[in-house]
């Protein structure tokens, strides 16, 4: 029989995606505070039950009176549980603690070969084509979904660890023929494989931090990621003001990608095989009960045995509904009750890349220069402002809605580009084309930046949750590419007037999001409470007592070894073998 904390885990196991995104501490809080009220209501039951002491939760709680002991007892109850739940968030062991910093380092990497190529863009062998540069920077979008797009097989079919020590060489090896390269066509290659382990990163990262961590970690675990991503971006400007010179200082500048990855695979005993993957595979498996001990620091082998159970528990709900194939994106498609928050996702997914984002990131030295004196100043201080406004974004996002979010990042960046437009044009001072470039990242990052990727882990159903992820990640990777090829053209071509295409996509979105686009903040924790109800409501509950179903670990350990002495002394009494001393 499960404790309420038990009961209460298992329902954060069975509803929340093993994924670890950013932004999804405030669906894990709902959930956690639905599940509460719940527990809350099934001790009001306690006191109301049959004669045999069995509650059913399809029966009615009884609502308490205001000022009465039900209502504190009730009180009590929930803030109890909840207070539970909430100290599992903050349990990090050594053993997880390692394993989340190497693999988070990936997308640092990730971040840091987004923006790396901005810089060195004048002194790279010197004299290129603004064809030939674009190619070499698009290429990084052209690896992208290729990664993206065999990641979760691979994953699948060797294990989470092995895949992310593949991908760990794959930047190793393409970080090394970057910074070696003896001409331009040998760093389109290497771009290209970079792109590749980018891309694998996005859907590795988040699956092996969401299988390792508890259900109340993953958006932590996530804005980590997040976070980590916007670091490399700016460590690459930063690292730029040294090595952003030319040869051989831009190969030094190259040459991080391979060295932080050999440290990562230096490491690569501290990286622990998801659990998941190996109880899908064996379920009796000891190397999967190991790997949860360390993981969540248990002492006691039944604490373990309720893990796994949890773990298959959540699998058999999550994953027996649907697979992560083609025909899974046709039934996503055809689910009346989702289409319209996949069309939304997909058309959100474009405008992110689309809106222009990574034009920015990719070229802002060079739209920078006869702008402002030094260029790179003006690309490290986007890059700064990018890491502060992604934490205002996850402020925000406990407190405005995903629309809301939409509409006023749209509606900011469409301004900021007016903005811009108009200070190139000579109607305003050059350094409020830079001032208004900072905006248009700050208010990217408040709603087109992380939002399209949200609504994905926190508004489909588990089993919608990696169709959606994978074709997010191929629509987005493909407009990341048109964007990093065509922007040269459009400064070279349309000069003060570059940003105007971006304007119009802005338009458009803003547009979609104000008559189109459905409230996909999530339910509130009150139609949550019903949900988890109505699950429950065949299931039977005997003599349920929040008080008494928490027991310290070190009590219940004690009490199962005394029950056994009992056992055996009784059974040495039935046989004649029973001696007692004194």
């Amino acid at each position: 029989m499960l404790t309420p904390m038990q009961m209460g885990r298992k329902e954060l196991y069975d509803s929340l995606p093993f994924t670890a995104t950013f932004g999804l501490q405030k669906q894990e809080r709902k959930l956690s505070q639905a599940f509460a009220s719940y527990a809350a209501d099934l001790d009001m039951l306690a006191n109301s039950a049959n004669e045999d002491g069995f509650i059913q939760m399809e029966d009615v709680a009884p609502q308490p009176k205001p000022g009465s002991e039900e209502e504190a007892r009730w009180k009590k109850t929930q803030h109890k549980v909840m207070d539970e739940l909430e100290i599992e968030a903050g349990v990090l062991t050594p053993s997880l603690m390692m394993a989340v910093l190497i693999a988070v380092l990936v997308m640092f990497l990730s971040g840091y070969n987004t923006g790396v190529m901005n810089a060195p863009a004048a002194v790279v062998f010197p004299g290129h084509s603004i064809g030939i540069w674009s190619l070499a920077v698009s290429a990084f979008a052209v690896g992208g979904p290729i990664g993206s797009g065999v990641a979760g097989s691979l994953a699948d079919s060797s294990g989470r660890r092995n895949a992310l020590l593949l991908n760990m060489w794959t930047f190793f090896f393409g970080g090394m023929i970057l910074s070696l390269a003896p001409d331009m066509y040998t760093i389109i290659v290497a771009r290209f494989f970079i792109g590749v382990a980018s891309g694998s990163a996005t859907v590795l990262v988040p699956i092996y931090l969401g299988e390792l961590a508890p259900p109340t970690l993953r958006g932590t675990l996530g804005t980590m990621t997040q976070f980590a991503t916007v670091i490399g971006i700016l460590a690459s400007a930063l690292l730029a003001f040294p090595f952003g010179t030319p040869d051989p200082g831009w190969r030094y500048l190259f040459a991080v990608t391979p060295v932080v990855s050999l440290m990562q695979i230096a490491c690569g005993s501290f990286l622990l095989e998801s659990p998941r993957w190996i109880l899908s595979r064996d379920p009796q498996s000891l190397k999967a009960r190991s790997i949860i001990k360390k993981l969540r620091g248990l002492r006691f082998d039944y604490e373990v045995e309720t893990e796994v159970e949890l773990f298959l528990s959540a699998a058999a709900v999550q994953d027996n509904e649907a697979e992560n194939n083609g025909s899974a994106v046709v039934q996503m498609f055809q689910d009346l009750r989702v289409r319209h928050l996949a069309v939304a996702a997909v058309l959100l997914q474009m405008a992110q890349q689309l809106c222009g984002i990574n034009a920015v990131f990719y070229y802002s030295t060079a739209f920078f220069e006869g702008i402002i004196d030094n260029p790179l100043v003006g690309t490290t201080t986007i890059c700064a402002v990018n890491v502060v406004a992604t934490y205002v974004a996850l402020l925000l996002m406990d407190s405005c809605g995903r629309r809301v979010l939409i509409l006023w990042s749209s509606g900011g960046m469409l301004i900021s580009v007016i903005v811009i437009v108009l200070a190139l044009l000579g109607y305003m001072p050059n350094v409020v084309a830079l001032i208004a470039v900072n905006v248009y990242v700050s208010f990217f990052e408040i709603g087109l930046g992380p939002i399209p990727w949200l609504i994905v882990a926190e508004m489909f159903d588990a089993k919608y949750v990696a169709t959606a992820m994978s074709l997010s990640s191929q629509v987005n990777w493909t407009c990341n590419f048109i964007v990093g090829l065509v922007f040269p053209y459009l400064d070279e071509y349309l000069h003060a007037y570059s940003f105007a295409p971006f304007g119009i996509v802005l338009l458009m979105t803003f547009l979609f999001a104000a008559f189109k686009l459905p409230e996909t903040q999530g339910t509130t924790p009150q139609e949550l409470q019903k949900q988890i109800t109505r699950r429950n409501s065949s299931a039977q509950f005997h003599n349920f007592n929040i008080d008494e179903s928490y027991v310290n670990p070190v009590d219940m350990e004690w009490r199962i070894a005394m029950e056994q002495i009992r056992q055996e002394e009784e059974k040495a009494m039935q046989d004649g073998s029973y001696s007692k001393c004194y």
